[in-house]
């Protein structure tokens, strides 16, 4: 499955109501009740305390292992009921909802079964003596995140923490809340004690306020650059512990010795995705000038060929965006980057008139003092560069605010490796597009955020590696 996150600004999530409102139907489904002070607080209260209890001590790991095994197994039995959830809540197609869940299944099992290998004890050579590093949990960690992978975004964090012994707390965005409710009720299904995991519907003060809370040791927040920069400076003020994954402007390179027809068709799923709303989606298309002809021919045909349809239809090939705000917002950019200069290939062209489809559009001629150059367009809209030399390549990848993912494609594996080591980004695939898997680090640098999760790495993001020195 694509990598997930989110660039979109979720200030405007934050501030709503919880509410299902399904982006096909524009039918409102449910809403729900926020949390109250007292309900955080008895969050709050019930995490620490398991915190502080044998839960949470390293000789208890093989219990708490235990419970992200049977989460697996929970949701591989409900995954259709699950998957049903994300393309209601948010309008991704059926298909994608599947392959989210089996995502988080693949998490859960993953820490299950490596955890205790990932958190043993590291030993060190010491003039001092025999020395090593044990792994501790720490406490709390908040999580706050979006609504783009509603069910992947939660479990990316809560797998390594249970695996660790570090309670959980969640805000999610407030357009998935039977996604965010959902993930609480799977966990305590599978046998997680009390204050292991707690979703809240919660406003911004409030989340502030969980910050601030010295039971809280570690803030996870996926989200856009606003927000991250919020809740950052917010942990940073407190001195907590954060890892943060933002926006990205991702490029898709193409080399003129690649497969040019395998590139262009992985670069259409890697753009259109989840309607676009990827944070590491193939935002900006790198083709040298022996491939662009070709590429881009692929590429154009594909985009005026999808099948804008209701998501749960397996029919389907795009689906809406998430709200009409979303898409409001898109196509402002758009229209700002073709006054700008920019010229538009494909885009603008009649959608259903339900459902809140976006018509994919892809942008070129787009100068630097364009405002699109340096925006990330979170949505069906790709960005097409012509250059003519691996340096143009490298030049223009790296004159970006962002540093999350990227793609490569090219004939000569050796080429593309040096091309991947100049880059400046958190990941890079050659020859494939960019994709999420438990055992592989996910994270970015620059604006894109900090931090790693997933992997070896993302276990011991919120853990104490304390030093243990026997003397000579």
């Amino acid at each position: 499955m694509p990598l997930s996150g989110t660039g979109v600004c979720i200030k405007e999530h934050i501030k709503m109501a919880y509410q299902t409102r399904n982006p096909y139907t524009d039918e409102v489904v449910k809403t729900f009740t926020p949390h109250t002070d007292a309900e955080v607080e008895a969050a709050l209260a019930a995490g620490h305390a398991l915190y502080k209890s044998d839960w949470a001590a390293p000789a208890n790991m093989a219990a708490r292992l235990d419970t992200l095994r049977r989460l697996a197994d929970v949701m591989t039995e409900r995954k259709e009921e699950l998957a049903r959830y994300i393309s209601i809540d948010m309008g991704k197609l059926i298909g994608q909802s599947r392959g989210e869940v089996q995502s988080c299944i693949d998490i859960a099992r993953y820490y299950a079964d490596n955890g205790a290998r990932l958190l043993a004890p590291v030993p060190y050579p010491d003039v001092l003596g025999e020395a090593w590093v044990e792994h501790h949990p720490i406490g709390i960690i908040l999580a706050v995140e979006p609504w783009n992978f509603p069910f992947y975004q939660l479990i990316r964090v809560a797998a390594p923490a249970i695996a660790a012994g570090n309670p959980v707390v969640v805000k999610h965005a407030s357009n998935v809340p039977q996604c965010a409710q959902a993930m609480e009720d799977v966990i305590r299904e599978a046998g997680a004690p009390e204050g292991a995991y707690t979703n809240l519907f919660i406003s911004p003060d409030q989340v502030a306020a969980i910050i601030a809370d010295d039971r809280v040791q570690g803030v996870a927040l996926t989200g856009s650059e606003y927000a991250g920069s919020i809740v950052a400076g917010q942990a940073g003020a407190k001195l907590k512990k954060a890892t943060m994954e933002l926006g990205g402007n991702d490029v898709f390179v193409v080399l003129d010795d690649a497969d040019v027809a395998r590139a262009a068709k992985t670069a259409v799923g890697a753009r259109l995705y989840n309607a676009g709303q990827v944070c590491t989606a193939a935002k900006r298309y790198i083709v040298q000038a022996g491939a662009a002809e070709e590429f881009t021919r692929i590429v154009l045909e594909a985009f005026q060929s999808v099948v804008m349809g209701d998501p749960l239809d397996e029919a389907s090939t795009l689906a809406p965006m998430s709200s009409k705000r979303a898409k409001e917002d898109l196509q402002q950019q758009l229209d700002r980057a073709v006054a700008n200069g920019a010229k538009l290939l494909c885009g603008n062209a009649p959608v259903p008139a339900q459902g809140q489809f976006f018509a994919p559009a892809v942008l070129t001629d787009i100068s630097r003092d364009n405002p699109a150059y340096f925006e990330e367009f979170f949505g069906p809209v790709a960005q097409l560069y012509v250059v003519e030399n691996d340096d143009e390549v490298v030049a223009l990848a790296n004159d970006s605010h962002y540093g999350l993912g990227g793609t490569i494609f090219s004939g000569d594996v050796e080429r593309a490796k040096r091309l991947a080591s100049r880059i400046e980004t958190g990941m890079v695939f050659i020859n494939q597009g960019g994709d999420s898997v438990a055992e592989l680090p996910f994270g970015g640098v620059k604006r894109s955020g900090f931090g790693r999760e997933l992997g070896d790495l993302g276990i011991k993001e919120f853990v104490n590696q304390k030093l243990v020195v026997v003397a000579k």
